[in-house]
Parts: C-alpha cells; sequence; structure tokens
C-alpha cells in the first residue's frame, strides 16, 4: 500500500513541479536507492526482469530507483531527462493475475529507461501493458499477492495520472495538486483512454452507458479497494496540499509524507487495526502488515532537478538526502540489502533506529526530532546553493558542485543516524508499545536478525 503526491506549477511556490512517493510495503523487504547509468545495446539483445523476457531498446537513460531488492523493477525513481514515476496497488474486478507477466514496478522502470518525457512514459507503459499484460506474485514474503497498478508520471512540465485494470487504462492531465492511493481515483473525465474501456463495462453489466460510465466505480474491487484504506489516505493527502497551495516547497511534500494525521506528541504507532496514516508503520500481520519502506521527493525545475530521498524506512524517523543526475553517481554509504540485517546498508543501520522508536515514539522521536529537522533545513539550503551555483559552471565543475554536496549530505546523516540510534537505546520507555504490537516487531526482528536493543 502507497501514497503518491504532486503539484504542477500553478501549485509550488516556485512554479516547479513537485513530486513525492512514499512507498509502503513488507517490513523486512529492504529498498536500496540505486543508480544506472545510461547504456546502449546491440540488436536483438533481450532484457531479463522480475519474471520475464522481453526485447531490450538499443538505448536507455540514466536511472535512479529505490528498488525493493528481490525484484528487477522499482517502486519509485526518476531519469537523467526530468521523468518520475510512482506506482500504486490497485485491486479490480478483472484477473489479478498470478501468471508471471510484468509486475507494475517493472513498468516503472521500464518507462524511467525507454522515455524523456511524461507523456512518452505513459505510452511506454500502455504499450507494454497491451502487448504483454501485468501479472505475477508482487509481495515480498506473500507470494498470493497479485494486483494491477495505477502511476502519476511527472517531468518539469506537469503530470499525469494513470490507472489501469488489467489491460485497460485511463490517464488524466493534472492541473494543480493531486493524490492517489490504492484505488482508482479517475471517474468519467479523463484525457486519454484504452480502445474498449466504456464498451467492457457496459458488456458486463458495470454501467448502463456511456454517460453512466465512470472508472472507479465500474472497474475497482469493492472489498480490497475499501479496506486498503485508499480513500481516508488519499483524502488526508490531498487535504494536506490544499492547505499549503499555491506554495508548496519541496519542504512541505516531505511533512506530507510524514504525517499520521495528528500531532507526533499523541501519536503511537501501535494503535489503530487499519492501514489509514500517510506515513505507514505495519502493526499485524493481517490488516497491518505494510509500512513506508523507502520516501522521495523530486523538485523538477527543468535545469538542475533535485530528488530527496531518505533510502530508508518510516519517513518520520529518515532525513532526505538530495541526489543530482549530474553527479552522475549513486548516494554514497548506500551498500546491498538482503533479507536479513547487515551493517553494510544503510535501509538496515536505519531499522535499528526506526524499530528503536517504535517501540515508545511519542518518548524516542523527540530525542533527535529537532536535530533532524535543522539537519534537513540545512540540506534544503546547501542543495539550493548548490543548484544556483552549478547551473553557471560547465559540465565538469558542475559535476563537482553537486556530487559534493551530495557526499556531504550523505556522510552527516549517516553520522546523525549513528548517534541518534545510541541514544534512541539508552532512553528509557516510558510507555512501552506491548500486546499484538510489540509480539509482531519481535517475530520481524527475529526474521530479519536484527541486533538485539538493551
Amino acid at each position: 500500500m502507497c501514497d503518491t503526491i504532486v503539484a504542477t506549477q500553478r501549485a509550488t511556490a516556485d512554479g516547479s513541479v513537485l513530486f513525492g512517493k512514499n512507498s509502503d510495503r513488507e517490513p523486512n523487504e529492504a529498498q536500496p536507492i540505486e543508480y544506472h547509468p545510461a547504456e546502449e545495446y546491440k540488436k536483438d539483445e533481450r532484457l531479463r526482469c522480475t519474471y520475464i523476457e522481453i526485447p531490450q531498446v538499443k538505448k536507455t537513460r540514466a536511472v535512479l530507483i529505490s528498488r525493493p531488492a528481490w525484484m528487477w523493477g522499482a517502486e519509485i525513481g526518476a531519469n537523467e531527462s526530468g521523468v518520475v514515476i510512482g506506482n500504486e496497488a490497485v485491486f479490480t474486478k478483472l484477473d489479478m493475475s498470478l501468471e508471471k507477466r510484468l509486475l507494475g514496478m517493472d513498468l516503472l522502470r521500464l518507462a524511467l529507461e525507454r522515455a524523456d518525457t511524461a507523456e512518452d512514459a505513459l505510452e511506454v507503459i500502455t504499450r507494454l501493458i497491451s502487448e504483454y499484460g501485468q501479472g505475477g506474485p508482487c509481495g515480498f514474503e506473500d507470494k498470493k499477492l497479485a494486483y494491477h497498478n495505477s502511476y502519476i508520471i511527472a517531468d518539469p512540465n506537469g503530470a499525469w495520472v494513470l490507472e489501469t485494470a488489467d489491460t485497460y487504462w485511463a490517464a488524466l492531465k493534472v492541473d494543480g495538486v493531486y493524490s492517489i492511493s490504492n484505488g482508482i481515483t479517475i471517474g468519467n473525465e479523463f484525457d486519454k483512454a484504452s480502445p474498449g474501456l466504456v464498451e467492457h463495462a457496459i458488456e458486463k453489466g458495470w454501467c448502463k452507458s456511456e454517460n453512466d460510465f465512470h472508472f472507479g466505480r465500474c472497474y475497482s474491487d469493492w472489498f480490497f479497494t475499501t479496506f486498503s484504506m485508499c480513500k481516508p489516505r488519499s483524502s488526508r493527502s490531498r487535504e494536506l496540499l490544499a492547505g499549503v497551495e499555491p506554495k508548496i516547497t519541496p519542504g512541505a511534500m516531505m511533512t506530507i509524507l510524514r504525517d499520521h494525521g495528528e500531532d507526533d506528541g499523541e501519536f503511537r504507532p501501535e494503535h489503530g487495526f487499519f492501514m489509514n496514516k500517510v506515513c505507514m508503520h505495519a502493526a499485524n500481520g493481517l490488516s497491518r502488515n505494510s509500512q513506508s519502506t523507502a520516501s522521495m521527493v523530486s523538485h523538477l525545475t527543468g535545469s538542475i532537478n533535485t530528488h530527496w530521498v531518505t533510502g530508508t524506512s518510516a519517513p518520520c524517523t529518515s532525513v532526505f538526502k538530495p541526489v543530482f543526475f549530474e553527479a552522475e553517481e549513486a548516494p554514497v554509504g548506500g551498500g546491498a540489502s538482503g533479507e536479513t540485517y547487515s551493517d553494510d546498508s544503510a535501509w538496515w543501520r536505519h531499522e535499528r533506529l526506526h524499530r528503536g522508536v517504535i517501540r515508545d515514539y511519542p518518548t524516542m522521536i523527540e530525542t533527535y526530532r529537532k536535530e533532524r529537522d535543522l539537519m534537513e533545513e540545512s540540506f534544503i539550503a546547501e542543495a539550493k546553493g548548490a543548484t544556483d551555483a552549478a547551473g553557471k559552471k560547465e559540465k565538469a565543475e558542475r559535476k563537482t558542485v553537486l556530487r559534493d554536496v551530495s557526499r556531504k549530505c550523505f556522510n552527516r546523516a549517516n553520522d546523525g543516524e549513528a548517534a541518534w540510534v545510541k541514544m534512541v537505546e539508552a532512553t528509557d520507555v516510558k510507555k512501552k508499545a506491548g500486546g499484538g504490537f510489540g509480539r509482531y516487531w519481535k517475530k520481524q526482528n527475529r526474521k530479519a536478525e536484527l541486533p538485539k536493543m538493551p
């Protein structure tokens, strides 16, 4: 379960396009940040995606992706042309097949590698869906989970919402702000659609006529759409976007992705049975078995775009750091991410902090939140200074300036998190998050071979 948000030019403080996503997946499903440079391929080469092979294209774009470690595809990403994409699981009346086809995450990465604009990316995804279909096990441990996908696709000139039901789809051009979660949001107004979309719904008896057609109402599976809690989450994120429109900033997008629906002093992740928070924390194996395992905010100015990534779970416990394509390198300090804890993995190192905090969230987050916020504010200021300076330099100098500020921010964040782990583990728990929540996380920690906390 995920949340993706976007604000186009008329809604932002500086006339840019702003994009954000929380990727919500299983709690031990590591999701590293990776940079892959542009590549050229020989004729007739094949590409192995998560489950199937397809023909490779002659040339791919450089991409920055947040990729669940077990799959080829990605949950969030950007390319060197300024295209960014986030996907959502959606549940429909059509066959959500476990037959191994292209995953929605494969489609996202393929579009980033093959498109120069948001509209081109939309065309890549819909063409591949038509040719290969979408399907296959989508879960890390849950191999019975299958779904269709929706997307927000943006570039410096605007954004599109693309929502699918098997090979059927509709797309809407965004004007202002938009939010998607785990349900189809497009109704009877859209700018593009697959052939037969309306006719199929009429044939199935889901609507009586074209005038009666509503994509979400006709194609959505009621049960899974309802209990994914997509409506409360998308309503909340739209409310928060509207509250800062037309002066939305990268910092505002980060704040929205951290939202728990209440003040952090009152929030306790052990409370609540359903997945109804934008910043999501897993709590049980039935109705809250997903959490925000990675987050990204993209600031698309059309000159030097800044991509803010956590590379870690739970944005409320994390730091957003800047990455620039002009630096031509992966974020520092990441390391490989396997199925169990490793000191070499930034994602897993952060889990010691995150899982220490949720033992008693109001107490533990206060040990370092102010320091984290000040650090992030300084990163935003330094990144702006670097992009302003780099825009006046030649390519080689621009690369050095942006590489250095990104490295500096990542190193400071890594050092900060190492210190915060010690602070959190040394702080007495005032009100322990026990019961089923505590038992659930003890089980997750054992499976992950996480070092025991004091």
